[in-house]
């Protein structure tokens, strides 16, 4: 039994390259652990995949496919729209609730519009 950290979590992703390969956070944690399983590991393992992209690592994940290593250019373009279009939805929602139009927020938070 393993724990959940950056190098348990690239060995297991390793068998995981390209979006069709995917795997869902629950499964990778049962992969990395063994048996046990809870939700406060499937935290850790987000928490993992984070430090992981901030330090380069072409990890992909999607609702429908799960966590991956990018094959190619084009899925770490793809990985990329996913996570941007994610990033606006919240944005949006923050503009919203404010209300402050996103142009405006954007400025503030120093984002380029």
């Amino acid at each position: 039994m393993n724990t959940i950290t950056r190098d348990t979590v690239l060995v297991a992703l390793r068998e995981h390259i390209g979006k069709e390969n995917g795997i869902s956070a629950a499964r990778l944690v049962r992969k990395i652990s063994g048996d046990m399983f809870c939700l406060l590991d499937e935290r850790q393992l987000r928490q993992v995949i984070v430090e992981l992209r901030h330090e380069g690592h072409h990890i992909g994940a999607h609702p429908s496919a799960g966590y991956y290593l990018c094959r190619s250019p084009a899925e770490l373009n793809e990985a990329c729209l996913f996570l941007y279009e994610r990033a606006m939805t919240s944005l949006t929602q923050i503009s919203a609730m404010k209300r402050i139009s996103l142009p405006d927020l954007a400025g503030q938070l120093k984002l380029p519009t």
